[in-house]
């Protein structure tokens, strides 16, 4: 997968007897384009990418996405807190799984948020991506106050020589997939209803950091993870699997029990997320990981002291370890 930032990603221009001060990484004319945030990467983002690739397939075409960064919200509505679902790092995995041919990231600036939905359509779309055909959800805007959509798109498409189709919503457990109910669920430690929206366990990522070796002396040594990211599931005890990213087979899973807390035996207040991994001794210090989250097995509490947490982690580790034999991993 090729990645484009912004301007960088127009179709080739350069004609016979150009300069090569034309020449720029670009799309190809007449690829097939999908548009929107994709926070997460859910299912009704997967439905467009399977679209667009089963049309890419028929149609010998490349298929490009074309996104934005930071999100808009953060943009429009900057003192609204926002936790997006994933890293860049994460979606840009998680992309390129399904095997587009082109990225293409947007800087979202309050310039390029001030684009009319015309302007949008005529200077980004028809001029500098020049799609053959354009894949787009129900609830797809752009431009301006939102005026744009993908029935315009669906509109004026065919006009200037773009084929357009909308791919409906989907829906689980008779309600609306979104990345809204996603981060609900997450914050609530619904992981069940989370795992289902986005067709895969949500997971936190980040780089294990040294701390202050209290689980090692308790008889469970646990890898503390700094978080990047932005969104941290209820606070609780998980049940959790990890990916060693820098390691020689960075898609092993790895089974553990997570904290994610404060810690209040102790009297800490900073929120962590400490993984105990099951029959493992390796040094991960300085390791960047992802902890994939599995099922919620309690919420956190305070402890009278050391002996009665480590009495519980051990109890919660049983858990966890029969909570992912059920789950077969």
């Amino acid at each position: 997968m090729k990645i484009l930032e912004g301007s960088a990603a127009c179709v080739e221009t350069a004609g016979e007897g150009a300069g090569e001060e034309n020449a720029q990484p670009a799309l190809p004319r007449g690829c097939l384009l999908t548009i929107g945030v994709f926070d997460g990467l859910h299912l009704g983002h997967q439905a467009l990418l399977n679209a667009l690739q089963d049309r890419g397939h028929e149609t010998g075409s490349e298929t490009a996405l074309y996104t934005f960064h930071p999100h808009p919200r953060r943009v429009l509505a900057p003192a609204d807190p926002f936790l997006c679902l994933q890293t860049q790092p994460q979606f840009e995995r998680v992309l390129a799984s399904y095997g587009i041919d082109y990225m293409i990231r947007e800087p979202f600036t309050p310039d390029f948020a001030a684009l009319s939905a015309e302007e949008f359509l005529t200077e980004v779309i028809q001029n500098r991506l020049a799609p053959r055909e354009i894949f787009v959800g129900r609830d797809f805007h752009f431009g301006k106050g939102a005026r744009g959509s993908g029935e315009t798109l669906a509109h004026v498409g065919p006009s200037v020589g773009i084929r357009v189709t909308i791919i409906p919503q989907i829906r689980t457990g008779e309600l609306d997939v979104s990345s809204t109910r996603i981060r609900a669920s997450i914050a609530s430690g619904e992981l069940e209803d989370a795992t289902l929206c986005l067709g895969r366990p949500y997971e936190i990522t980040g780089k294990v950091v040294m701390g202050d070796q209290r689980g090692r002396t308790l008889g469970f040594p646990t890898a503390n993870l700094a978080p990047d990211s932005e969104l941290l599931p209820h606070l609780g005890v998980y049940a959790t699997q990890i990916r060693r990213l820098d390691s020689s087979d960075p898609e092993r899973l790895y089974p553990a029990v997570t904290n994610v807390g404060t810690r209040p035996t102790f009297n800490k207040g900073q929120v962590l997320a400490e993984s105990h991994l099951f029959d493992f001794d390796e040094d991960l210090y300085g390791e960047r990981i992802d902890v994939v989250l599995r099922r919620r097995i309690r919420q956190e509490r305070h402890f009278s002291g050391p002996d009665e947490l480590a009495g519980q982690i051990r109890q919660d580790a049983e858990e966890a370890r029969q909570i992912l034999a059920q789950l077969g991993d």
